[in-house]
């Protein structure tokens, strides 16, 4: 609560208590939600409470009550799609539910600071870290976690100690090889997220057994970083292989370098290659050509993660708290992907 700029000092819950007519009990009892308080007379301490633009100090009310109303968000990957769209999500919806969020970003290079960061947040006396897209090695991190705060994890990992908020990708990506197939391609060819991260690995998996469902050759997977630029060199690889007619790609960003290193060497995109994506990024109706890929809904994702979050703040303890998996994916169909050249 900083000073006023005509160097006042800032109105104070007595200044509020006078301004309403009441006690300076009555107005940590409306601060602090306290329900016996008459509307009227918490109608009048609200309006005293604008009128005098007071602000109360969070933090000595969050160490006089236990409460801060604050969520901690520790996002990896921010420059993602899907780590900030969930990121966008669960902000709007902490918001909505009366949280205020504080959030820390780190790396990939960072993950050893994973706890660094969980413990930052403590400090600052947040009633619940979420975390967003954690390494699956990033487990024992967390487990020390005190039980009595709440932690939310959000895609990555998967531990019966730790609520969670899960991707079904593998339905989906299912889907996208069966599509291809469909359209009479022989086989699909994958360009793979980094090896060791959930998601990566599932789509990975998903991508081999449909294949092997299918009674198809499983061609060598192509590793990426999922950046553009690992798309582009998976790109100049793929390109060599005479057999090549379609690509399904872990995410939309190296989706992007496989059109650049086509449209490079003159492929045509459908007419020789069809590639698909992941993640149905903001700008993939807008690549040359447009881009079918599979979609996922980060607004449920934000809502389950918060409502988990809530819960075990209530309850005041994660135990015994089960997780969420979102429902599939869907196939946006647009026009990078045909028929294979007769």
């Amino acid at each position: 609560m900083g000073r006023p700029r005509d160097g006042r000092r800032p109105p104070d819950i007595h200044a509020v208590a006078r301004h309403a007519g009441v006690s300076h009990q009555t107005v940590s009892r409306v601060l602090n939600e306290h329900p016996n308080v008459r509307p009227a007379t918490r109608a009048r301490v609200q309006e005293a409470m604008a009128e005098l633009d007071y602000r109360p100090n969070l933090a000595a009310r969050a160490l006089i009550t236990g409460r801060s109303k604050t969520l901690g968000l520790v996002v990896l990957n921010e420059e993602l799609h899907g780590p900030a769209s969930a990121l966008r999500a669960i902000e709007q919806d902490a918001r909505a539910a009366g949280y205020g969020v504080r959030i820390i970003h780190l790396s990939v290079v960072a993950r050893s600071t994973l706890r660094d960061a969980v413990e930052s947040l403590q400090r600052q006396l947040v009633e619940a870290v979420l975390v967003i897209d954690p390494h699956p090695e990033d487990q024992a991190l967390l487990e020390p976690v005190p039980a009595d705060l709440a932690l939310v994890t959000i895609g990555g990992l998967r531990s019966p100690g730790v609520p969670g908020v899960f991707y079904d990708s593998g339905p989906g990506v299912a889907q996208a090889v069966e599509y291809l197939l469909g359209l009479g391609h022989a086989t699909v060819h994958h360009v793979a997220g980094p090896a060791g991260w959930g998601e990566s690995d599932v789509r990975h998996q998903a991508w081999r057994a449909a294949l092997r469902q299918a009674g198809r050759a499983i061609p060598p997977p192509v590793d990426g970083d999922w950046t553009a630029r690992s798309g582009y060199r998976a790109g100049l690889a793929l390109r060599e292989q005479p057999e090549l007619t379609a690509v399904l790609a872990g995410n939309d960003q190296m989706a992007l370098g496989l059109l650049y290193a086509f449209a490079e060497a003159g492929i045509r995109v459908p007419g020789d290659v069809s590639v698909v994506g992941f993640d149905d990024v903001p700008d993939a109706a807008y690549y040359q050509p447009s881009l079918t890929t599979l979609r996922q809904d980060f607004a449920e994702l934000g809502r389950h993660a918060v409502e988990l979050a809530l819960r075990q703040i209530a309850n005041g303890s994660r135990q015994g708290m089960g997780g969420f998996t979102l429902p599939p994916p869907s196939l946006i169909l647009r026009a990078s992907a045909g028929p294979p050249p007769r």
